[in-house]
């Protein structure tokens, strides 16, 4: 399905529709900028644009007879091999548009698809992109078998049989399930990892967000890591989850996730669905904005509209607005006035982390207590614990054997604590008197 050839970049035709009765979702200013950098994306050379404005789809072609008429036109005579719409199309709407200009249809899906096949580099990521991409194909397998229509016959296969359309869609459908079955095995696996994530008191902080916000570059920082972070759509496929460099203030594991698009298809969202519930177990949504884009305001309520149906709009979010060194120093400040309950940085030039450290570890661990706890001598697995967290700051133990720490814990953990029969705070004239 890949729409470039290994040996030569393909010319194209974009064709960007605006269709009045499609706009369900929030309109961005940019959208054709965006269409466009999608197309440069998936590494095909874009020869001709064309835009076309319609009150409503054609149910036969989606694009009305006059511009198809315009499109023929343009056509003739160019060295476009490949036609590119901007909006899902239907597989007898594909199939009709390929007959009437002759030349090979794709619509924004299997656009979207292909640039993911090249960019999956994990087990389960390209597992869901072959799922998804098959998902797709089976319903568009006329396109390829036209000529195989007639059902097998001869000496020893005569009778009903099977046309060729028909097996291929057997087999496309075994694999599907195939794929299914790996994908709930390594999802199996994935819960086992959640589990023992929480048992070890780990918080998860999942960064999400439209694609192309900075959302790779921030991982990099909170965990000091090395992920690929380029300015393209979609550079970041595979989730990949670190634990933070600061564990003085409680284990923190920061997930880097696929960043969302505007009408993301929803085979894309299901299929996909191993890697999005990562996101279910998160304590904490970590929202990265793009502040430099003027289109920020929709694409904000774009990515909520996925989560929303993903199930996650409930969990706590924290807006972070990023590349704030891309707009002038006014615009900031009214920008600030404004949201005054996110936080505003660069991630590129670490531009006010120390803020938005700040306001994860709030949100996370509601506080911190730095003082002396005391703790019966049966409570070595407790004891063991604070220290396996780094919270112990001191340790003395008395002459009757009770056991004194001087710890600094989050007053999250700190709760879980003081419900323990022996476990209480105390001050140092406490410790001097024991």
């Amino acid at each position: 399905m890949h729409i470039v050839d290994k040996n030569q970049i393909q010319n194209a035709l974009i064709v960007y529709l605006e269709v009045a009765s499609l706009n369900h979702y929030p309109k961005l200013e940019n959208s054709y900028d965006e269409f466009k950098s999608l197309v440069s994306s998936s590494g095909t050379n874009i020869s001709k644009e064309i835009k076309i404005k319609q009150k409503l789809p054609i149910i036969s072609t989606f694009i009305s007879k006059g511009k198809l008429e315009l499109l023929k036109d343009v056509l003739i005579g160019s060295n476009i091999e490949l036609v590119i719409v901007n909006h899902t199309l239907s597989a007898s709407q594909a199939r009709n548009l390929e007959k009437i200009l002759n030349k090979r249809v794709i619509d924004k899906t299997e656009l979207i698809l292909d640039i993911f096949a090249t960019r999956a580099t994990s087990y389960i990521g390209k597992l869901q992109v072959e799922l998804a991409q098959l998902r797709h194909l089976s319903t568009r397998l006329i396109r390829g078998w036209t000529h195989l229509e007639r059902q097998k016959g001869g000496i020893g296969l005569r009778g009903p049989g099977e046309t060729q359309l028909e097996t291929d869609r057997r087999l496309i459908g075994k694999r599907i399930k195939r794929l299914n079955q790996r994908l709930e095995k390594s999802h199996k696996q994935r819960e086992i990892n959640r589990y023992a994530r929480k048992k070890s008191r780990n918080e998860l902080v999942a960064i999400v967000g439209y694609t192309n916000a900075g959302k790779t570059t921030l991982f990099n920082k909170l965990t000091e890591s090395n992920q690929l972070a380029v300015d393209q759509l979609f550079a970041t496929l595979d989730s990949v989850t670190r634990r933070n460099k600061n564990p003085i203030h409680g284990p923190i594991l920061f997930s880097d996730t696929v960043g969302f698009i505007s009408e993301l298809p929803t085979q894309l969202i299901e299929s996909f669905k191993a890697t999005l519930d990562e996101l279910k177990s998160a304590d904490m949504l970590l929202h990265v904005v793009d502040i430099s884009d003027k289109d920020h305001r929709s694409k904000i309520d774009q990515v909520n509209l996925i989560l929303d149906e993903l199930g996650l709009i409930e969990i706590p979010t924290l807006i972070v607005n990023n590349k704030c060194d891309a707009i002038n120093s006014s615009n900031l400040k009214e920008l600030k006035k404004k949201k005054k309950d996110e936080v505003f940085i660069s991630a590129k030039n670490d531009e006010n982390f120390k803020e938005l450290r700040s306001q994860i570890y709030k949100q996370l661990f509601n506080g911190f207590y730095s003082g002396w706890v005391s703790m019966e001598n049966d409570l070595a697995k407790t004891r063991s614990i604070l220290f396996d967290m780094g919270c112990v700051q001191e340790e003395r133990v008395s002459d009757c054997g009770k056991i004194f720490a001087n710890i600094k814990i989050s007053n999250k953990e700190l709760d879980k604590f003081i419900s323990l029969k022996g476990f209480e705070l105390c001050c140092h004239e406490d410790i001097l008197s024991a």
